[in-house]
This record gives C-alpha cells, structure tokens and sequence, in this order.
C-alpha cells in the first residue's frame, strides 16, 4: 500500500497524522481495554472522511496485530531499556514499522507521521530507535511468531506442528470464500468469478472488493469460510421443514439453509445485525422469519423444530487469520465464560427440538473448552442424544473426521494452499 498522500507537504501529512492516530486508537482499545478491532472501528474512524485514510489505518491495525511480537522483538533491540509493554512510543513504533515493513510506505512518511503522536511525549526516543532499525535495513521474519500465551496454549493442546501451521496461516490476509445460492451453477461461477472450487456451492478467489464482482447485485452468492459453511451443509435439504438457527447474524447460515430448502427461524439479540441479515435476504430473495432476542431468555416456541444450528457465541480464536486481535483478548477467562454461555445455549436448544431431530453445534474456535469438552459434557446430562457422525464424503479434501464423529478444523489441515477457519462442528441426534 503506498502511503504516497502523506509525503505532499504539511497538510497532507497532517492528514496522514488522522489516519494513525485513528489507527492508534484502535490499537489502544484492543490491547489495554480488551475490546474487539470492529466495536473499535466505528468510533475511532467516525473522522476520517476519505476512504483511503479509512483504508489505511485499517490495514495498519491489522499489520501490527498480526505480527505484534516481530515488531516488539526489533524494538527491544534496539533499546537500552525496554519499553513497557503498554507505553504510548511502544505503540507508535509498531505502527511505523508495519508501514515501513509490511505496508511499503516510505520510510520517511511512516516516521514523520508517526511522531506528532507523541506530542509531549519521547519523540526524540522513537525517532532514534526507528533510525537505528531503518539503517540495519531490519526485516521481519518470513513466518510471524505467535503471542506466546496463544503458541503454549495451542502446542499443548495440538502440538507443535499446529503452532507452525497457525503462524504461517496469520502471515497474510486468506482469500476469498463465496458460498453459492444454487449449486448446481458452480462451475458457471467459478469460471465467471475467476476462482475455483473446493466443494458444490462454492468458490475461492483472491480477495477484492466484493460489491464489484459478477453475481453479487442479483444476490447469487454470500461471503462465508468455507469451514463456516460447514454446518448448515450438515443439515441437508430441507424439504420445507423446519429450522431454527441461533445467534443468526451476520446471516450466511440462515441463507445456507434457506437456500436448501429449510423454512428458518433466525434469531439473534443484536437488532443491527439482523438488519443486516435481512438486506442479504433481500438480495439473495431468499427468506427467514427474523426474531430479536437472547436465545438464553428467549421463551420456549410454540411447536418444536425439525432441525436446530447452535453457532454459540466463543473466543473466536478460529477466525485468527482475518481478526488478528483475537490472539490478544482470548484469554482464559474469556475462554472458561464462552464455555459456560455455550453449555447452557445447547441445553435450551435441546428442549425445543423434535424427537428424531438434528441438533448442529459449532464454534470458530480452536479451544477444546469450547469444543470437545463442551460436546462431552452435553452428551453425558443429555442421554436422549447421540453424536451422529459426519460423512467425511461431505468435507472438502484434506479435513477427516474425528473417532467421536465430530469434526476439528484446524490450520494446516485443508489441502488447499488457502486454508480455512478452524472450527469445532458436532452433529446430535435427538432420539
């Protein structure tokens, strides 16, 4: 990315300065207060009137968090006494260095814009320690190191290989995954969106803006991993049966399954997303009946359901490679709550199914808390269901099924270059 408006005299570089400094506050809310880069977004960039200043401070944000320990590691050594890790220049150095580094802005814009973010602060300190590192042309690492509480976690739970897979997978943004409205029409859309195919119903290209390219204005296919678009496919067709898909929003399930045939109930508490939802249904003239409610106050439907998809609310640690800061907020606690929200949405779920019924649970997480563990214990206080297992003819190349039944999606595992999300899916049967 060229950071080119910056360097055209002192109105443009002040207004390079608006860009950082949204960037900054951004990273300021996700590493010191916990928060997610999208509750950040909305507010530190309500300022910022031109697209490619929108654009670059996001592409900053994203830069730093994805190899937050490779710049720190370059700042200390360059350093007589380490900064602390929460200092202001700490901050704004990532930030330069992502530029200098990642980004190909010069390296003189990503300084002098830098700077006025530490007005009355150690300029003198930043400005030497980006000098020192830009004149022993210092270079990031080919594979990004992991946070380390992340790494430890993962290598215990997955081994090393996994850790390896998982840092090569964060070094850039995936592509593109598209999930089609018709299946049958794959081939037809794969070769008019310049992409391939790695299962009926969907296309993988490289990323671009998504509004411009062929089938979307007439609502021919959805933005969706492919790992996310495992689930709803594990329902089949619907056949005008009924479904209910929980924590709905932002929607691609309720369109898989409304596109197989289902009629959907989708719920979700956040009314802003499902408005959402309902300009894809729109697009898409595809069509769910939407209901604004917690599904843990939500009161028990009048008639039980065919099918139900339980997407619970979780850490999100499988969602990494697009969402870098949730490496940084997926601590244990965050991990030991989702599990408990998760345990008792499944156990309300379970109520409000039919006899014979297919219960879909799935997470974007790469935490056995939220996965193995909370499938085992449902099992056990639930004896009317049992795990019905997964037909690996159904799994895009390269992903096996697990003893139990369930699927585990983990970096590394898909065959294509690509990858995917990593994900926990479990298929119960009500008896």
């Amino acid at each position: 990315m060229s950071a080119s408006h910056d360097t055209g005299g002192s109105s443009n570089i002040a207004q390079g300065v608006d860009s950082r400094r949204a960037a900054l506050t951004v990273l300021d809310a996700v590493l010191r207060h916990g928060k997610s880069v999208d509750a950040a977004t909305g507010r530190a960039f309500r300022h910022l009137k031109r697209a490619d200043d929108r654009g670059l401070a996001a592409a900053i944000v994203g830069e730093v968090l994805r190899r937050l320990p490779d710049y720190d590691r370059l700042i200390d050594s360059a350093t007589k006494n380490p900064l602390p890790d929460d200092a202001k220049a700490r901050m704004v150095l990532r930030m330069a260095l992502a530029q200098a580094l990642a980004l190909n802005t010069p390296h003189h814009a990503a300084i002098s814009t830098a700077l006025p973010l530490l007005a009355g602060g150690p300029k003198r300190l930043a400005h030497g320690v980006f000098g020192t590192l830009s004149r022993g042309n210092a270079t990031l690492p080919d594979i990004p190191t992991l946070p380390e509480p992340i790494a430890a976690r993962w290598s215990a739970a997955w081994g090393d290989a996994m850790v390896a897979s998982a840092a090569k997978a964060i070094a850039a943004p995936p592509p593109l995954d598209l999930t089609l409205a018709k299946p049958e029409e794959t081939e037809a859309m794969a070769a008019a969106l310049e992409g391939t195919s790695l299962l009926p119903g969907h296309v993988r290209r490289e990323r671009a803006a998504v509004t411009t390219l062929p089938g979307y204005a007439d609502g021919q296919w959805w933005v969706q991993d492919i790992a996310a678009s495992l689930p709803a496919r594990l329902l089949g067709p619907g056949e005008g049966r009924t479904a209910l898909d929980l924590c709905a929003a932002p929607g691609g399930k309720t369109l898989q399954l409304a596109a197989q045939g289902w009629t959907v109930t989708a719920l979700d508490r956040a009314e802003s997303r499902l408005a959402r939802l309902s300009e894809n249904l729109a697009r898409t003239g595809l069509s769910a009946e939407l209901v604004t409610a917690d599904a843990l106050q939500w009161a028990a439907p009048a008639e039980a359901y065919d099918a139900i998809l339980v997407d619970a609310p979780c850490s999100a640690t499988g969602i990494f490679r697009r969402h870098p800061d949730v490496l940084y907020r997926a601590s244990p606690r965050v991990i030991a709550e989702c599990a408990e929200i998760q345990a008792a949405m499944l156990d309300r779920a379970s109520r409000w199914l039919k006899p014979g019924g297919t219960l879909v649970y799935a997470v974007c997480s790469l935490e056995t808390a939220e996965g193995e563990a909370v499938a085992r214990a449902f099992l056990e206080s639930h004896p009317a269901f049992a795990i019905a297992p997964i037909d690996e003819v159904a799994l895009p190349a390269g992903l096996a099924v697990a003893p139990e039944g369930w699927l585990r999606i983990l970096p590394g595992q898909l065959a294509d270059p690509g990858g995917s999300d990593g994900f926990f899916i479990v298929r119960f049967r009500h008896s």
